[in-house]
């Protein structure tokens, strides 16, 4: 068996069931593996038997979570992600995150958001509107694309290595300042990396920009994103380092939230 993170041991004198545990590892690495996974990589990367491998794999199949494919690879399904929905709505992210949004639209004066991975779409699950004679504005339940606002970059600058290889061929151009190029997402999400938000430059809707930052579960994984969305014109001197380090101050209290639960 692969080694084990130190935060995800479990406590000592604990016996885990062998056969649960090989299972969930495999479906780990499937939803880890855009492209999906032989039996023989499987076998090879987790340090078990063939014919182990095929045995979870047909109970996978069979219970749903998992698919073989043409070329006799295995990927996972909608169904493990059906499953990590449904945690992430116990979560009461809204209630979580009401007053770090409260405090966002008093600060930035604009469109907050809170938004939640969905494929390749972030869905905005909450929002407040902004005051401003001239305003963004996108409904509760509206989609965009991850990879092209400030809440879905956050999020893909901390779960980037399940995303990458597949958004490379779905760079497509919303507007002249679109990504388009997967080296230079690479470079974006490296920055939002290092300054703890992404920033949207337009992306998305034209004279539109936004900034996001991540809200994580303990185990590092991100399951939403604050983010204030506005137009340029509104954009002023300075607002830039500012707005980007409230939203990172407002993500990290919703995270300290979750970390506490």
């Amino acid at each position: 068996m692969p080694d084990t993170p130190p935060d995800q041991q479990p406590p000592a004198g604990l016996k885990l069931d062998s056969t649960l545990s090989k299972g969930l590892v495999i479906l780990e690495a499937l939803a880890a593996a855009p492209g999906g996974l032989g039996v023989t990589e499987l076998s090879r990367d987790l340090s078990l038997t063939k014919s182990t491998v095929f045995r979870l794999l047909q109970t996978l199949c069979a219970m749903g979570f998992a698919r073989s494919t043409q070329d006799r690879r295995y990927e996972a399904t909608l169904k493990t992600w059906q499953v990590g929905r449904r945690v992430v709505d116990n979560l009461n992210l809204r209630d979580l995150a009401a007053d770090a949004m409260q405090m966002l639209s008093r600060e930035s004066l604009e469109t907050v958001y809170l938004g939640v991975p969905e494929g390749f779409s972030v869905i905005y699950i909450d929002k407040i509107d902004s005051q401003q004679p001239i305003r963004s504005w996108n409904p509760v339940g509206g989609a965009a694309p991850i990879q092209c606002v400030g809440t879905g970059k956050a999020i893909l600058s901390v779960n980037y290595s399940q995303y990458r290889n597949a958004l490379a061929s779905r760079l497509t151009a919303y507007t002249d300042r679109s990504i388009t190029s997967i080296a230079k997402l690479d470079a974006d999400l490296q920055l939002a990396q290092k300054n703890g938000f992404a920033f949207d430059r337009g992306e998305f809707r034209e004279g539109v920009i936004g900034f996001g930052a991540p809200i994580c579960l303990p185990q590092g994984q991100a399951v939403a994103a604050l983010g204030i969305s506005m137009p340029e014109v509104n954009l002023r001197d300075g607002d830039l380092a500012r707005l980007g380090k409230i939203v990172r101050q407002a993500a990290d209290t919703v995270c300290a939230r979750l970390a506490s639960r």
